[in-house]
């Protein structure tokens, strides 16, 4: 008996490798496959939000429509403006070899010239001279050698020449064209200029008309807490979605605590903890900071949810770890989508003022779940007021 099982584990081996090839394969696809179920939820949850924001409250639907307009024509514009710096690069280099071929094609014409001297020098009936005057056979073959090589050092430097002047027609008609890329693109950026000026006003009505009506403590209250229940909600939605797909790489998000860093340099506007209103107090930390700032994730993790929320404007939550969030409002831009992977200080957006702030701000939250927790607590450097 006991010499037959080697036969047998044997013959069960290619199964078994088998088996450990499939498995993982078959994980990673039901994985994969999890995660488009959970974009399409959370696609989902952003529309909805989106109903219900335009649904209960016109003015909020307004602002984030004039928002969002701002955002897209920010992006549409930086990305023309990266267009027309890669254009520069690529004239400033077609310049500079244009500039090194005259250079050589004027080192090619100078050697040229001076062979050509001395071919005038030498006179044109010299090698037949020499052959007719029968002179020693030996330094006969070695003058005909001579003339030989100067033939083809001349020819050589000819083509040469052709080559240059080929060279520099291509470049001349490069840099023709990328002059007109040029041109089109800081017209394009104009356009996109103007478009993202009238958006700027279009968005400076609409705050006129959101203070006007909040000119009442019982109406600014009763949006404070409606925006604090939004929160809430997506908060809770977003944990049911994500509750079989957790976060388990990178370092233990709970053993960062006092290690972490703000998110972006700025100056404290309110406190965690601190009163904003009757009943309502910040569960985060805003900061004044430059408009166009970037704002980096504080830890790994991954973007569960990056759209417009009433209250914040442009927002970005990233899960971590252990069930851990952190919040980044009023941005300018986002530049990350749900589902993509973060890394510490990987940059996720640049600073605003979307949601109808009036300067440029940052809101900064980090959770454990559906419990908001003090930042200063996770973060190594203080802040400072002033």
């Amino acid at each position: 008996m006991s010499r037959k099982r080697p036969a047998s584990i044997a013959r069960c081996l290619p199964l078994l490798l088998l088996w450990a090839l499939v498995l993982p394969a078959a994980d990673e696809k039901e994985t994969e496959a999890g995660l488009r179920t959970v974009r399409r939820e959370i696609s989902e949850l952003q529309q909805a939000i989106r109903s219900d924001t335009t649904q209960r409250d016109q003015l909020a639907a307004r602002l984030r429509d004039a928002e969002l307009s701002v955002a897209d024509q920010r992006r549409r514009l930086d990305e023309i403006r990266s267009q027309r710096a890669d254009s520069a690069r690529r004239r400033a280099e077609l310049q500079s070899e244009h500039s090194r071929t005259e250079r050589s094609l004027a080192d090619e014409r100078d050697a040229l010239a001076g062979q050509l001297r001395a071919a005038y020098t030498i006179g044109r009936d010299e090698q037949l001279k020499l052959l007719l005057n029968q002179q020693d056979p030996a330094q006969l073959g070695r003058m005909f050698a001579y003339y030989s090589y100067f033939g083809r050092a001349r020819a050589e430097k000819i083509r040469s020449i052709r080559t240059q002047l080929e060279r520099l027609g291509e470049l001349d008609t490069a840099l023709a064209a990328e002059d007109a890329r040029l041109g089109q693109l800081e017209d394009q950026a104009q356009t996109e200029l103007d478009g993202l000026q009238r958006a700027r006003r279009q968005r400076g009505d609409v705050l006129k008309d959101v203070n006007q009506q909040l000119k009442s403590r019982q109406v600014a209250l009763a949006k404070l807490q409606r925006e604090e229940d939004g929160l809430q909600k997506l908060l809770a939605d977003l944990r049911r979605v994500l509750s079989d797909f957790p976060v388990n790489s990178g370092e233990a998000f709970e053993k960062l605590k006092g290690r972490l860093s703000w998110p972006v340099q700025g100056r404290l506007l309110a406190d965690f903890g601190e009163r904003r209103a009757a009943g309502l107090t910040w569960n985060g930390v805003l900061l004044a900071t430059d408009r166009g700032s970037q704002v980096r994730a504080v830890h790994s993790g991954r973007v569960v949810y990056a759209d417009w929320l009433p209250g914040l404007g442009l927002l970005t939550i990233v899960e971590h770890n252990g069930g851990y969030l952190s919040l980044y409002g009023h941005n300018e831009q986002l530049f990350r989508a749900v589902g993509d992977w973060v890394s510490p200080g990987d940059v996720i957006a640049s600073s605003g003022d979307s949601g109808g702030r009036s300067q440029p701000e940052l809101y900064f939250e980090i959770r454990k779940g559906a419990t908001p927790l003090n930042p200063h607590q996770w973060i190594r450097k203080p802040l400072s007021r002033n």
